[in-house]
């Protein structure tokens, strides 16, 4: 367990670590004027204890910095820089949240589970007016909550300790099966999966990539699974429903508060790379991978 100013650190080295590899192989490049102050590890730092902490806006993370932990980022400069910073970093995110899964040696397990979660772009009645993200948000229907909903659906796949493998999005009313073949680019083996993604010829494409495909199967079609293996499956799957809570809840994935697709591909992939880096620390130290709430004590 770590105070908060230990966590702070710790979560450091490992970026400042990660991407010094990271920028090895794919070079930051420095838009034209003044140089950043902070460093891109400071950026990510800030960025992944706020999540932590619940704070799910710029703003939130650069205030909660610039009046506690000022003294850590002396180089803190204006909210404006900060969030241009933190977006310009997006793809970094999302290659850090890979090497730790890879850390973890999540690719080489050979059990997944696939789900997916409402991310709601703004309340249902406002959406006729809605003008953010015209051409990409839709309508969807959410199963879990039996809710009608307007923005994205996210798709991910976590091992059986919980660690995040894949992850994309799409519209909300999306094709869950068309997603899945991106959420399992680096997955191979046994994958399960709710009725969503239940498809004879999905099974048999992804067969042929190493895949197979284990969903229940609807009240109306003879259940060819042993009913052990069935109640099997349905436990198995509280797993990911943990996965999905803790990012709704703790990091409040399901709040867009973005108004363009690259901020909001930059809070998607600090929130999973978030996730991801409190599940290594656990491993670190010996704890259950996805005991978040006793990680930092004050």
């Amino acid at each position: 367990m770590f105070s908060t100013e230990e966590f702070i650190i710790a979560v450091f080295c490992c970026v400042d670590d990660a991407l010094k590899s990271l920028f090895k192989a794919y070079p930051i490049t420095i838009a034209r004027g003044f140089a950043p102050h902070l460093t891109p590890a400071e950026v990510v730092t800030m960025e992944l204890v706020g999540e932590y902490r619940g704070l799910d806006t710029d703003k939130g993370i650069w205030q909660y910095f610039r009046g506690h932990w000022h003294a850590l980022f002396p180089e803190l400069a204006s909210r404006t820089s900060f969030t241009r910073q933190a977006a310009n970093l997006w793809q970094y995110k999302h290659l850090l949240q890979q090497q730790f899964a890879e850390h973890l040696g999540v690719f080489d397990e050979c059990v997944h589970l696939v789900d997916g979660l409402p991310i709601v772009l703004c309340n249902f009645r406002h959406a006729p007016r809605c003008a953010s993200f015209q051409a990409e948000a839709s309508y969807g229907y959410c199963a879990a909550k039996a809710e009608h909903f307007y923005g994205f659906h996210g798709h991910l796949s976590v091992t059986l300790k919980g660690v995040i493998t894949g992850f994309t999005v799409s519209a909300a009313n999306g094709n869950e099966r068309e997603a899945l073949w991106e959420t399992l680019e680096q997955v191979k083996g046994l994958v399960i999966g709710d009725k969503g993604y239940l498809s004879q010829s999905l099974q048999a494409e992804l067969a042929e990539y190493g895949v197979e495909l284990v969903t229940p199967v609807r009240a109306n079609m003879n259940d060819k699974l042993p009913k052990a293996w069935t109640h099997l499956l349905l436990r198995l799957r509280r797993l990911i429903e943990t996965v999905n809570s803790q990012l709704s809840e703790r990091f409040h994935f399901e709040k867009v508060w973005a108004r363009d697709r690259w901020h909001l591909t930059s809070r998607i992939n600090r929130k999973v790379l978030a996730h991801t880096v409190c599940c290594f620390l656990n491993h670190q130290m010996g704890r259950e991978l996805l005991h978040f709430d006793t990680l930092v004590v004050d």
